[in-house]
C-alpha cells in the first residue's frame, strides 16, 4: 500500500526528530524476519539505550539530513533497517551484534560513529571492545595508584598521558566528578615522572664525584 504525502511527511519528521541526537547508526538488511525477532530485535536496542527502525531509504535519507548519522543513510538500497543511539556506541554494537550472531537471516551494511563511516567489520570490532566505563575506571585507578607505581609506569611518558588526559576533559570525555577527578589528577600525574627526569643529572654528579676521589687513593697506594 502507498503511503500518502501527508503519512510521509509526518514520519520523516518523526525520524528526524529521533536522529537529531543520536551520534551513532548501525545499518543492515534482512531476507527475512518474523514477528517474533522483529519484537525481540527492538527490546535488544531499547535495552542498550537506543531505537530501532525499518527504513524507507528515500525518506530516511531525507529524515537525516543535517545529523551526525546524515553519511549512513544516503544512497541506501534494498531492505535497510537501524538501530541509532546518542549514548554508548559500544554498548550498542554489543546488543545488536550478539543478536545477529543468533539470527543469520541479518546482516550489517555500514555503521557511523561521531561521523565517521565503519564497515561492518569494524561493527564487530566495536562490539569486541570495553565499554567506555571500564575504560575509564582503569585509567582512574592508573591515576590514583600510589606514586611509586606511577613513577614506574609514567617515567618515560608522562607528560604525554597528561596531555591525553587534559585533552580527554577538555572534549568533555568524562562527566561530573570523574572529570574533577581527572582534571585534578592530570598534573600530578605527570609531576612524579618531571621530578624523576630533574633529579636524575644531580644522581649522575654525585655519582662521579664519589668515584673521583676513589681513583685518586688507588693511585696513591700504587706508588
Amino acid at each position: 500500500m502507498a503511503l500518502t504525502r501527508a503519512t510521509k511527511t509526518k514520519k520523516v519528521k518523526t525520524l528526524a526528530k529521533e536522529l537529531q541526537s543520536s551520534t551513532t547508526a548501525i545499518i543492515g538488511t534482512f531476507s527475512k524476519m518474523t514477528v517474533s525477532q522483529d519484537f525481540e530485535l527492538r527490546k535488544t536496542i531499547r535495552a542498550a539505550g537506543g531505537k530501532y527502525h525499518v527504513l524507507k531509504n528515500k525518506l530516511a535519507q531525507k529524515a537525516g539530513e543535517g545529523t551526525k548519522v546524515e553519511d549512513a543513510l544516503k544512497g541506501l538500497k534494498g531492505v535497510n533497517a537501524a538501530a541509532f543511539t546518542s549514548g554508548d556506541p559500544v554498548e550498542l554494537a554489543k546488543a545488536f551484534s550478539k543478536w545477529v550472531t543468533d539470527n543469520a537471516d541479518f546482516t550489517f551494511k555500514l555503521g557511523i560513529v561521531d561521523g565517521k563511516l565503519i564497515k561492518p567489520e569494524e561493527v564487530k570490532a566495536l562490539a569486541a571492545m570495553p565499554p567506555k566505563e571500564e575504560i575509564y575506571a582503569k585509567l582512574l585507578f592508573l591515576i590514583n595508584a600510589p606514586a611509586q607505581r606511577l613513577v614506574t609506569v609514567m617515567n618515560a611518558t608522562g607528560r604525554d598521558l597528561a596531555v591525553v588526559i587534559n585533552q580527554a576533559v577538555e572534549k568533555e570525555k568524562f562527566t561530573g566528578k570523574a572529570s574533577a577527578a581527572v582534571a585534578s589528577a592530570a598534573p600530578a600525574a605527570a609531576e612524579p615522572a618531571a621530578e624523576v627526569a630533574a633529579a636524575e643529572p644531580e644522581k649522575q654528579a654525585e655519582a662521579a664525584a664519589t668515584e673521583a676521589p676513589a681513583e685518586g687513593a688507588a693511585e696513591e697506594s700504587a706508588s
